[in-house]
């Protein structure tokens, strides 16, 4: 599968508790997530609206494919909208999705009623991951059986607990009751050059934007402000204290209340 071909990527879409007439959100996962990272977010933001979470391409339960160019995963999120008949929404990225949903933005601003980019700017970052990576290969070489020993094979290469917690909500067990890795692990190393870089798209996205960072994430640092500007003119900042890179997770409450409100202001 080329990188042009748009990938039918798996959907969570969950209705409206209460007035269906709200316009949708669209959520994007980054690096290594999945819309399963998302649930309880998803059930505080559908009872005003319905909320689509997507698993981007290599990821969750979407299919494997080469090519992880924003363009080619932007493509694939505006072919799963279509699909669901989804004209316009509100879309919602962290991080990896975070560009993704810049791109999308300023490749068919017609489709995107506000724009929400959670910790992530639109420049180039360097390489981070290799650990990551190699933990999750390890566990894929070492066919655990059971969460414990798939947690000590993450060790070997992250000392971190809450990111192998994170890693191994990658972890599936087949019918041999083998620990394997679901994520397109080599698709995505070989594309990791383009995750790294920069989004795809030409000149500013000039809707309403909103750009959250956490207060102890170094990745949208105010160095990044001016590049972030002049892809994101009417963005407006807003940091979250006593938060990382994963600031939905580590302030869940504040961070729903900042997307709620800056929603309610664009209707």
């Amino acid at each position: 599968m080329t990188d042009h071909a748009p990938v039918d990527l798996y959907v969570m879409d969950l209705p409206a508790d209460g007035d269906a007439e709200s316009q949708p959100l669209v959520v994007i996962h980054g690096l290594l997530g999945s819309a399963d990272n998302w649930r309880s977010h998803l059930k505080v933001w559908q009872r005003k609206r319905r909320v689509i979470a997507v698993d981007l391409r290599n990821h969750g339960r979407s299919p494997h494919a080469e090519g992880m160019s924003y363009h080619a995963m932007s493509q694939d999120v505006l072919s799963a909208l279509d699909k669901l008949g989804i004209d316009q929404a509100h879309i919602l990225g962290h991080s990896m999705g975070g560009k993704v949903a810049m791109t999308l933005a300023r490749q068919a601003p017609q489709r995107c009623l506000s724009l929400m980019v959670a910790d992530i700017a639109p420049v180039a970052y360097q390489h981070g991951h290799d650990d990551v990576f190699a933990a999750l290969a390890q566990v894929r070489e070492g066919k655990p059986t059971n969460r414990r020993d798939a947690d000590a094979l993450l060790a070997q290469h992250v000392d971190s607990r809450p990111t192998r917690l994170f890693l191994a909500t990658n972890l599936v067990r087949n019918e041999q009751g083998v620990m394997g890795v679901r994520v397109g692990l080599d698709e995505i190393q070989r594309g990791y050059e383009a995750i790294i870089g920069q989004p795809d798209g030409d000149g500013p996205y000039e809707g309403a934007t909103l750009v959250l960072r956490g207060a102890e994430s170094q990745y949208v640092s105010d160095d990044m402000l001016p590049a972030l500007r002049e892809v994101l003119p009417r963005a407006r900042l807003m940091t979250l204290k006593n938060a990382g890179h994963w600031l939905h997770a580590d302030q869940p409450e504040a961070f729903q209340q900042a997307i709620d409100a800056f929603i309610a202001a664009q209707s």
